[in-house]
């Protein structure tokens, strides 16, 4: 039998060293707090690189969901401690702390990451743990549904692997019977940046536009690390598109946007939840005017739920916003959280000590996990996906992005 101290639940953030302190069994664990046991969430998340931003308000998000459940004494006699590692958005690195999280026998659930190629890096690493992995913003349908779910064909790869974000699946069209049936535009040029997430989204949104009638008059990919654009910018402009829908994240597709702009197409540029930033407006500027943005869920702003979250947040000080994933961030540190609260009601008011046992336990309490969260009513169906399904378009107008419709996906 493996006995620790300190239990750690990873968050997925990445790179880097995870020190820990464990020894002893957990019962000698006091941490100075009447005999608390003391569990570690970890977090896995780009915390430096081009994508920090949407990383960093993942980490704060995760660390006030800890901060909350410990002033709340939510689980009776368990305390949670936050741990944060950077995967600088790389699969490889990523893949590095999922061994690291599984290595350290201390480690019972994980939040994270941001990325799909990412979270696909982890996904067998953490499954052959039985080690339960939540992330707050992979959208891309293959992680829970299978390589053949666009054949219908839907099998889930990893019974622990869970997400708190809806898929591309829905979001691709969602953005597309927008654009086609709102907008009243027909062509569209699509570009991605043949990530995981960005053709994948790209692909499901062509899908449907095609299928409503529309017209994709160009394709084509870019390196995100490039910074010149110039030539796919030319391509847009002369195929005559309505609009561009671009397949990626924000670092290169605010510049891709003004590129094409300065190219002479004056037509707005449309993307997924990773555009969906303030990031996007300032490296932008005045050429992302009229640029549209799909999110998961509906603004937070509207949701009563998320009220204390924000007040909350702002009143935490914390030097970066939530910015798009913070709500589903805190949703998926409490899923893991309220997960550890049944696995101890029903042992007796406490963690088995095999650690083992834990993680299977924990990840099994996930599945059955629901509660009104931040980002609204929180659950997961036999996938592991979110049951939530909201989506939101966002445009931006006088430099930031503005709400024009949210609601749930209606197949066309």
């Amino acid at each position: 039998m493996r006995h620790r101290s300190v239990l750690i639940i990873t968050t997925a953030v990445t790179a880097g060293a995870l020190t820990l302190s464990a020894c002893g069994s957990r019962d000698d664990n006091k941490a100075g707090d009447g005999g608390n046991t003391t569990v570690v969430i970890g977090l896995d998340a780009p915390l430096t690189g081009d994508l920090s931003a949407l990383g960093q308000g993942i980490k704060n998000s995760a660390d006030l969901a800890v901060k909350t459940a410990n002033k709340n004494k939510e689980v009776e006699g368990i305390t949670f401690k936050l741990e944060s590692l950077d995967d600088v958005a790389n699969a490889s690195t990523g893949q590095q702390n999922a061994t690291k999280f599984v290595g350290n026998e201390d480690v019972i659930g994980v939040v994270g990451p941001l990325n799909s190629d990412v979270g696909q890096s982890m996904q067998k690493v953490f499954a052959d743990a039985d080690l339960a992995e939540i992330s707050p913003a992979n959208t891309n349908p293959e992680l829970t549904q299978g390589k053949d779910w666009k054949d219908g064909k839907k099998v889930r790869p990893f019974k622990t692997y869970f997400r708190t974000s809806t898929t591309d699946a829905i979001q691709g069209p969602y953005a597309a019977q927008y654009m086609y049936n709102k907008k009243k535009l027909k062509k569209v040029f699509v570009i991605d940046d043949k990530k995981t997430y960005g053709a994948g989204l790209a692909g499901t949104f062509a899908d449907e536009f095609k299928k409503l009638g529309g017209k994709v008059v160009g394709t084509d990919h870019i390196n995100p690390d490039d910074k010149d654009f110039s030539a796919v910018a030319t391509k847009v402009k002369n195929a005559g598109a309505d609009f561009v829908y671009y397949g990626g994240e924000y670092p290169a597709g605010a510049p891709l946007s003004a590129q094409i702009k300065k190219a002479g197409a004056k037509i707005p540029t449309v993307g997924g939840d990773a555009l969906y930033s303030p990031e996007y407006v300032k490296l932008g500027k005045a050429n992302a005017e009229g640029d549209i943005a799909s999110s998961v869920g509906a603004p937070l702003e509207t949701i009563d739920s998320a009220k204390d979250f924000i007040k909350n947040y702002k009143s935490a000080g914390y030097k970066d916003g939530f910015d798009a994933y913070g709500g589903y961030a805190y949703d998926s540190t409490w899923a893991i959280i309220q997960a550890v609260k049944a696995v101890a009601e029903a042992n007796d008011g406490k963690l088995p000590e095999d650690i083992d046992d834990a993680r299977k336990k924990v990840t099994e309490a996930v599945q059955d996990v629901k509660f009104s969260g931040v980002t609204g009513e929180v659950g997961f169906d036999e996938f592991g996906d979110t049951t939530n399904k909201q989506l939101s378009l966002y445009e931006v107008k006088s430099g930031k992005h503005t709400p024009v419709q949210s609601g749930e996906y209606q197949a066309s």
